[in-house]
């Protein structure tokens, strides 16, 4: 009985996201400090309350998820200035993690910086967005969803790639979907190849070219077949780890200018440090030297523990 209990519940984790309800647990934080004295502070508590429930009451997917499976994840949006009357710059921040088998720890996926986030909000404006017409009507208003829906499609992909190999893919077709219909208007940034060297269009571009099934097979390795089996075969599950790690160092070596490599370790110092502290020597000094070609800000961290 209790060989097909142990049994049962291997399969239900496996077979991630497959029973119930909504996919995401997201805290959504509005810092409105630089222009509080100039809006009525009712648009924001509404801005913030609608667009939770964007997120979390939506489907995203055709799957259904418990709510232990939910992704947590967290928008953070920094109004910066008053462009117009209802149009805003901003700075915007998107976060997700991902528990690990058998522990109680929960490890970083994205932990992405977007400067450019002009949008329109005005007290009583409905929260829409159509996969359809993601330009909607008006370019500013549809700015805000479209931004806020791509980074969530980049959160299920990245988080259905860890899971199965390249689960992610239809996920990270529709955030690219978005950039191609991306709204376009005065102060719209961030869509566009030209817009910067760290964009919307250039993340999904990395995720979605031709040649990119690398990086999602990594991904799958380094958390499925590496954390995920850390806590009953660390033995096994290290190596893994430093194989993913090194995929990405020849990604790297290949692409220098490639974005989504530095914003995928992003946060990862801890972690890393962690997984390798028992290591042998041999292992310490391979990793330290992928590691200064992927994770360059931080190599001193890496070797005041590991070298």
């Amino acid at each position: 009985m209790m060989q097909k209990l142990v049994s049962f519940i291997f399969i239900a984790l496996l077979f991630h996201h497959t029973s119930f309800s909504q996919e995401l647990n997201a805290t959504v934080t509005l810092q409105t400090v630089k222009v509080e004295n100039q809006v009525d502070p009712k648009t924001f508590i509404q801005l913030q309350s609608q667009l939770k429930d964007f997120i979390n009451q939506r489907k995203w997917t055709n799957d259904a998820f418990s709510n232990e499976e939910k992704i947590e994840c967290n928008f953070f949006i920094s109004i910066e200035s008053i462009v117009s009357t209802g149009v805003y710059e901003a700075k915007l921040s998107v976060v997700s993690n991902r528990p690990v088998f058998n522990s109680n720890y929960t490890t970083p996926l994205l932990n992405m910086q977007d400067a450019n986030f002009t949008f329109k909000y005005q007290l009583s404006q409905p929260i829409e967005f159509n996969e359809n017409r993601v330009q909607g009507t008006d370019a500013l208003q549809a700015n805000l969803t479209a931004t806020i829906a791509y980074y969530i499609y980049v959160i299920l992909g990245l988080d259905y790639d860890t899971f199965s190999p390249k689960g992610g893919k239809p996920y990270f077709n529709q955030a690219f979907n978005i950039v191609n219909n991306a709204p376009e208007g005065s102060g719209i940034i961030g869509w566009k190849s030209y817009d910067g060297q760290r964009n919307r269009y250039i993340l999904i571009d990395n995720l979605t070219q031709n040649g990119s099934d690398k990086i999602h097979e990594i991904l799958y390795t380094y958390y499925r077949e590496g954390l995920d089996q850390m806590a009953e075969k660390p033995l096994e599950a290290r190596p893994q780890i430093l194989n993913a790690l090194m995929g990405f160092q020849e990604i790297y070596e290949n692409s220098p200018n490639m974005m989504a490599i530095p914003i995928l370790m992003q946060g990862k110092v801890t972690e890393i440090i962690g997984i390798f502290n028992p290591a042998d020597k041999t292992m310490k000094k391979q990793l330290l030297a992928t590691l200064s070609t992927i994770d360059v800000a931080n190599i001193n961290k890496y070797k005041e523990t590991l070298e």
